[in-house]
């Protein structure tokens, strides 16, 4: 595309005859399997934004998908969640080989209903997808019961009770996944390990540098950029080792660096401000007594 501008797809009925699927059965809500999916399309473009829920399980594809300037292949079952609006890519093979399954979502399915709120809430919709889903044989077998009961449903003659009925098996497996991932988390303790032992490090060189004084704090999409993590999956990794976010954990970082500079140094306060990043005494001052609960000069004192 000469633009390079993401190939939108609106609706759901879109996507189908995009994939050259049957036509769908509901306008707002689709499971479908890619064993059905045999081919790329003919001119695929370079990306694709839906604007619609994804979620999808794929094992065995010839084919990489890039989300989140992410590579990804599929060698291994996994489940990944994309959210209207995000931006991702297919290659590989015109001729596909993979099985799974995929159910899209449109938000306007969900439209005055608690979960059209709830669902922007789960943080694995924003994951890096090198972290997408793994699950075992029995999870992804709870998983795909669910996923049946949501196409039966929707397959059967609709009555009042019918949306209901799809909303509460789809919170149903949004909390299994939630659980799922925690699960991942604590399972994958050597992956995470490495990432907290890089982030560390990442720290330690910006903290001896001169980036503090120059550019100020490090942010919280810099960490993650630089650990190749989504912002919200480094917080949640943090959360359940340290109970603590990326931010507090900066935060933290930064008063080990000022009690360093308040004990074995004779800058003044207002020196020791300017070489941690901050533009203003006060609000270095401020930091370190909401930290610690006495002031920079108090700890000072406490010395002498």
């Amino acid at each position: 595309m000469a633009n390079n501008q993401p190939h939108r797809i609106k609706s759901i009925s879109e996507f189908h005859e995009f994939r050259n699927l049957p036509k769908p059965e509901h306008p707002l809500i689709s499971v479908y399997n890619f064993e059905d999916l045999k081919y790329l399309n003919k001119e695929e473009p370079k990306s694709l934004m839906l604007d619609f829920y994804s979620i999808a399980l794929k094992r065995n594809a010839n084919a990489k998908m890039r989300y989140g300037q992410q590579e990804y292949d599929f060698k291994e079952g996994v489940l990944i969640f994309l959210s209207p609006g995000q931006v991702f890519s297919i290659e590989g093979n015109a001729e596909l080989q993979h099985t799974g399954w995929s159910l899209l979502i449109h938000p306007d399915f969900l439209w005055n209903t608690p979960l059209a709120q709830k669902i922007k809430q789960y943080d694995y919709f924003d994951y890096a997808v090198n972290e997408a889903l793994h699950l075992s044989d029995k999870e992804e077998n709870m998983l795909i019961d669910i996923v049946r009961n949501i196409q039966q449903e929707y397959q059967s003659n609709i009555d009042k009770f019918s949306q209901d009925v799809i909303i509460a098996q789809i919170e149903l497996f949004l909390t299994y996944a939630e659980r799922f991932y925690n699960r991942q988390f604590i399972t994958r303790k050597i992956s995470s390990h490495q990432i907290l032992a890089r982030l560390e490090k990442l720290l330690h060189d910006y903290f001896v540098n001169d980036s503090l004084a120059k550019i100020g704090l490090p942010t919280v999409q810099y960490i993650a950029d630089n650990l190749n993590v989504s912002p919200n999956y480094l917080s949640g990794l943090l959360k359940m080792h340290t109970g603590q976010s990326t931010q507090q954990h900066i935060h933290d970082k930064l008063i080990e660096k000022a009690k360093e500079k308040l004990s074995t140094t004779n800058l003044s306060i207002s020196e020791i401000a300017f070489e941690l990043g901050f533009e203003h005494q006060q609000s270095f001052s401020k930091l370190f007594k909401t930290k610690t609960n006495v002031s920079p000069l108090e700890f000072r004192q406490s010395f002498n």
